[in-house]
């Protein structure tokens, strides 16, 4: 389901009111009203409408849509980051004060769960007008006594990381009446980012948590109702989950669902690997699969089902930013410290080799943490980055200034490029690492260079085992350990890992989250993977706040590339424009000029058509 972050920000929108009587938080001159909220005063759906534009509000309601996973699961407790592994799906039956659409790249956020939103031009609080037809999935009415406790208890129990940045943020939330709640801010911080967090609160039922004692710290498989479209009916631990959808639904007529959340069931099957899941699809017992391996994509679809025309097969378009994804190096590692190193270790993946021998030529090298032509940093710094720049002069070495933006080294058409072999030689020597008599690298100590990289996933041996053997050939004692996919879970949570293929989500605007991936204070938070701190990133993360316009904002994430880039804290992977997707002919979605260009949604807009499922299912396709 489509789960893109809310504004960061939210500017006045609307219309500026003069004092409103009769509420409690009516003491400033003017007070603004509005159903939504930007940073750039700018929204596509600001006017009423009668559903989003890239929907189809005839899409029948029905069928089911079962898709593989890999791996297992052990909660049902999507909210306990730090322990256990929550099964896929598990926190779409919960809904945000304010939601967001998948065709508009500046974010906005809309009022769902409120009517409502209330203001001063100051922001040092904001009030929410609660709908008053919100109901849990067993009925009950949604209250602002819910959103109250839902914030106190993720205050409370919440990863730390978030816990920390939202209460530096928020300083309370209370209940003016059953239906109107009001967030209060900290003061002397900057005002950005602050209304957004409040809309992005999810809302569970406190009467829930006081029957129970339920945690949202410890791995369960009890769940709280949520208010959303779909509601746990179903599982089997570490093998199955299932969803249906409520029939009962308090929002089934909003303009944000009108055509979205139409299959009558979502079932998530869980697979030992790829393999498996891969020949699960092919007998039908799966029936839609959205394919990452270039191999399957390339040679793997001539199976009885595709060539009867029982599955369809199709190319997507996806406008998102691409993950900063690649080989990650723990800067938690003494070993990984100097830059040196992780420059030369970096040399030897061989990209061209690996794109062109391995994955069919299908993807092109990610560039930039933010691949975006607004986003990304080009060239020398100039205009309003270098100023940035220049405000954090003292903690940059001079080649951020005077040398073009890191770009990926080029690699030759072997496996094993001699050139870059000689530049990483090189590298680590600056380092103070030096060949021993059995030719692996030493430092000063004699302490060998080992890395392991550790991946779960057996579809990854033929892109690792090459990069292996050329760290190999450097004189690194490389290896690269495959483990089941709890294990590590368990020890990317732990950071007991020296590198594995990981990254960051990035989007088109950056707010209050960035330093909770980049920040000093986060380099022991789960969304920060490399434990990546620079001061100066710091600083710029703080100035991102105060942006007054997106081109600003944009000046300071440009900067904040550049920097990242020659930090190398990650060797730049492939990446894709593309969805791959695979699918039993039953299902139906939007043309593709009305497909948003921010989400696939296939679990929310598209839907199932009876006759050709029935067609289908009397030819023997379906399990």
């Amino acid at each position: 389901m489509i789960q893109r972050p809310l504004a960061r920000v939210f500017a006045p929108v609307l219309a500026t009111l003069g004092l409103l009587s009769g509420g409690a938080w009516a003491q400033e001159p003017e007070v603004i009203t509005s159903t939504w909220y930007s940073d750039w005063n700018e929204a596509k759906y600001a006017e009423p409408f009668d559903h989003l534009e890239y929907v189809n509000p005839d899409a029948p309601k029905g069928g089911e849509i079962s898709i593989g996973m890999v791996g297992t699961f052990d909660s049902l407790n999507p909210f306990s980051t730090l322990s256990g592994t929550p099964a896929a799906l598990s926190s779409s039956m919960y809904e945000r004060l304010m939601t967001s659409t998948a065709d508009e790249y500046k974010a906005v956020s809309y009022c769902l769960l409120c009517e409502t939103i209330e203001y001063p031009e100051s922001k040092d609080w904001v009030v929410f007008h609660l709908r008053d037809d919100v109901t849990f999935s067993d009925g009950t009415p949604m209250t602002a006594e819910d959103v109250v406790f839902t914030h106190n208890k993720f205050i409370a129990e919440g990863t730390p990381s978030w816990r920390a940045g939202v209460s530096a943020m928020i300083k309370s939330v209370e209940a003016l009446d059953a239906h109107t709640v009001k967030f209060t801010f900290q003061p002397d911080i900057p005002r950005s980012g602050l209304i957004g967090q409040a809309g992005a609160t999810i809302v569970m039922k406190k009467a829930w948590f006081d029957e129970t004692g339920g945690r949202l710290d410890e791995k369960r498989y009890e769940t709280p109702p949520g208010t959303a479209p779909y509601m746990l009916t179903a599982y089997d631990a570490g093998q199955w989950v299932e969803y249906k959808r409520n029939p009962e639904y308090w929002g089934a007529d909003h303009p944000f669902n009108v055509g979205q959340y139409n299959f009558d069931t979502i079932r998530v099957v869980y697979f030992g690997d790829t393999i498996a899941a891969f020949e699960a699809f092919k007998a039908g017992e799966i029936t839609f699969r959205q394919e990452f391996s270039s191999l399957n994509w390339a040679t793997g679809y001539d199976f009885p089902a595709l060539e009867k025309g029982w599955v369809k097969k199709e190319s997507l378009h996806n406008g998102n930013i691409p993950g900063a994804s690649g080989f990650l190096f723990n800067l938690r590692r003494d070993k990984f410290q100097d830059r040196n190193v992780r420059l030369a270790l970096g040399m030897m993946y061989n990209f061209t080799w690996t794109n062109d021998t391995l994955q069919y030529g299908l993807f092109s090298q990610r560039e930039s943490f933010w691949q975006s032509p607004e986003l990304m940093a080009t060239g020398l710094p100039e205009g309003k980055e270098l100023e940035i720049l220049e405000a954090v002069k003292d903690d940059l070495p001079e080649e951020i200034f005077t040398e073009e933006a890191l770009l990926p080294h080029t690699s030759g058409e072997r496996s094993l490029d001699r050139r870059n072999m000689r530049k990483a030689m090189a590298l680590l020597e600056q380092a103070g690492y030096t060949p021993g008599d059995d030719g692996k690298m030493r430092n000063a100590e004699g302490e060998v260079l080992s890395v392991e990289i550790l991946h779960y996933n057996p579809s990854w041996d033929r892109i690792i085992k090459p990069y292996v053997e050329n760290l190999n050939a450097l004189g690194v004692d490389a290896a690269y350990n495959r483990i089941d996919p709890n294990q590590y879970q368990a020890r990317k949570q732990s950071f007991d890992y020296d590198m594995i293929y990981d990254g960051y989500n990035n989007g088109f605007e950056e707010g209050s989250g960035f330093l909770q991936k980049y920040g000093c204070e986060e380099v022991g938070d789960i969304f920060n993977p490399a434990g990546y701190c620079n001061p100066a990133i710091e600083h710029i993360g703080a100035e991102i706040l105060k942006a007054d316009s997106y081109e600003d904002m944009a000046a300071m994430v440009r900067a904040a590339d550049r920097i990242m880039r020659h930090d190398y804290f990650i060797v730049p992977a492939h990446m894709n424009d593309s969805y791959w997707v695979a699918y039993y002919d039953m299902y139906e979605h939007p043309s593709e000029d009305k497909m948003p260009p921010l989400a696939l949604g296939y679990l929310d807009f598209w839907w199932a058509n009876a006759d050709r499922e029935a067609e289908l299912r009397a030819e023997g396709a379906l399990k």
